[in-house]
């Protein structure tokens, strides 16, 4: 494929992606589920197609998309829940893919033990990214989400060390259950350590450069390669390494990173998420007609019960071992997720049991994952079986996905499984005020230091704004507590304090443009008033105002 075709085809891809987008925005139709399919589609048409190369997928695709959730994920929120989160994720990952392995090794013949944990480790974790983006527009509590994004990140480093261990013992042709276990927890430890010297590097930087958000940028986008790099060559876990060192920027970037930062950052990453994830899932949807072109060799009983076991293993574990560790005696609690005695974390809810079991859908993760096995082993010869290990992941992915996926929205609203508005709201306010009562506090220092009358004015000046702003504060959250419903109440002067805000704005882009236009302010100059109005704005909540 030459250089033009090959940009021909990313620009197409990307049309793709983005109209594909739209259309879910739209219907609520899962676009992780329609992107494989049309990858399917356009495999069967003639024409250049693009093969994933594994090496491309485990070097280019997961440390990125692995960041990314790092740093969007709560690191004191999965600590409050690290035991239910450690279950999900380590515990129930490590069950999934050792009996997924042991069901090749018994009932599919030809299989060995260490490719049916590859696929295994492959199908085991879930992908937060359609279930969140459903049970958001759903309303779900605070708890569950930050459940499912702890379990999401973590199960997704678990996976993937195993998937690894799983990897190495199949192109070796040796597979011991001991020597694995070692292999395991020397990558994982060997990866947490890796993960938190690279953070605590990247802190360091942080802070000489948190003036400028194109460097804090650069450095921010290399992180996570560099990450995965380090660990790699030292024989550790690239990926755990890539998403402890998330987590830890990602806790500490309010202090060390500037505003202006933090938000080209989040722009930026958001940016590669969206296009990342999308054109992951038109190539992996392209790969499906020549994976099934491979199951030739195989006998139709044979991939029946293959695709039986991957797939009925997924779907039962994940409820029964939530009733389970929700159901054993206290004094078990302890080793299987949950401790009730810990004031700390409650135990779920039977209805966040029936939620958090049908969370469960498989993505991106998934088919990047599986498609990090090597074509050949050691000697040279093609890697068993694993055009049927491709093909059972992709069965797994779009039964979740299509299954899971379109009926979670309506099991949340079903179940009243509904966040509470009023009390969301009742904290942001109170952390508002208290903030600008802070605010006040330092001005009162600062007055009290010596300073000469133009700063005795610019004082007075903040504070009133100040003291304005804690006052619509303090009667919004008067409105708040007064309230019995869950349901954020409307205040007729707060909306109608936006509406004026927004029509303000509006007025004043249109005059600089008219400006610009005219030929009396020049490009550079718009966009510097532009970017400030786009800050002011930002401010405002997302919401239409209720009118």
């Amino acid at each position: 494929m030459s250089v033009e075709h090959l940009l021909a085809f990313v620009l197409a891809a990307v049309a793709v992606v983005v109209l594909v987008r739209w259309i879910a925005n739209h219907t609520g139709l899962p676009a992780a589920a329609m992107l494989p399919v049309i990858g399917v589609g356009y495999a069967l048409l003639p024409g250049p197609n693009i093969s994933l190369d594994p090496d491309v997928v485990l070097t280019f695709v997961l440390p990125p998309l692995l960041y990314s959730a790092a740093l969007d994920s709560s690191l004191l929120g999965i600590r409050r829940n690290l035991r239910t989160v450690v279950s999900l994720s380590v515990v129930l990952v490590l069950l999934t893919a050792l009996l997924i392995g042991l069901g090749f090794a018994w009932f599919v013949t030809g299989a060995t033990l260490a490719a049916g944990i590859a696929v295994g480790a492959a199908v085991a974790p879930p992908d937060p990214v359609a279930a969140l983006a459903v049970g958001r527009k759903a309303g779900l509590p605070p708890r569950i989400v930050t459940l499912i994004q702890g379990e999401g990140l973590l199960n997704d480093a678990t996976a993937l060390t195993i998937l690894s261990v799983a990897v190495a013992a199949a192109v070796g042709g040796d597979f011991s259950a001991t020597s694995a276990l070692g292999q395991f927890v020397i990558a994982a430890v060997g990866g947490v350590v890796v993960g938190m010297v690279v953070a605590y590097v990247v802190r360091i930087l942080s802070r000489p450069i948190s003036g400028d958000p194109l460097i804090a940028n650069a450095v921010s986008l290399s992180t996570p390669f560099c990450a995965y790099l380090i660990g790699e060559e030292i024989h550790v876990s690239g990926v755990l390494a890539v998403v402890v060192a998330g987590l830890i920027v990602g806790h500490h970037r309010p202090r060390a990173a500037s505003g202006a930062g933090r938000l080209q950052t989040s722009a930026v990453w958001r940016l590669v998420d969206f296009l990342l994830e999308g054109l992951v899932f038109l190539l992996i949807g392209q790969q499906l007609p020549a994976v099934v072109r491979g199951l030739a060799k195989y006998d139709t009983s044979t991939i029946v019960i293959a695709v039986s076991i991957t797939v009925g293993v997924v779907l039962l574990l994940r409820p029964l071992w939530l009733v389970l560790t929700q159901s054993l005696p206290r004094s078990l609690h302890t080793w299987l997720g949950n401790d009730r005695s810990d004031k700390g974390e409650e135990p779920l809810t039977g209805r966040e049991v029936v939620a958090m079991s049908w969370t469960g859908t498989r993505g991106v993760i998934s088919l990047a994952a599986i498609f990090t096995i090597p074509l050949v082993t050691e000697s040279g010869e093609p890697f068993p079986d694993r055009d049927l290990l491709l093909f059972c992941t992709f069965v797994v992915v779009l039964v979740t996905l299509v299954g899971q996926g379109l009926t979670f929205g309506p099991l949340v609203r079903a179940l009243k499984l509904r966040a509470d508005d009023n009390d969301q709201a009742r904290v942001r306010n109170e952390a508002r005020s208290a903030s600008v009562e802070a605010a006040l506090g330092a001005l009162d220092d600062l007055e009290a230091e010596e300073h000469d009358d133009i700063h005795t004015q610019v004082i007075d000046t903040m504070r009133k704004q100040l003291r304005t702003r804690l006052t619509r504060y303090r009667g919004r959250l008067a409105l708040l507590r007064k309230s019995d419903s869950d349901v954020t109440p409307v205040s007729p002067m707060y909306e109608a304090a936006l509406h004026v805000r927004r029509v303000a704005i509006d007025a004043q882009r249109t005059e600089l443009l008219r400006w610009r236009d005219s030929g009396q302010l020049p490009d550079e100059g718009l966009r510097v008033l532009e970017h400030e109005l786009d800050l002011e704005e930002r401010l405002l909540p997302d919401r239409p105002v209720r009118r």
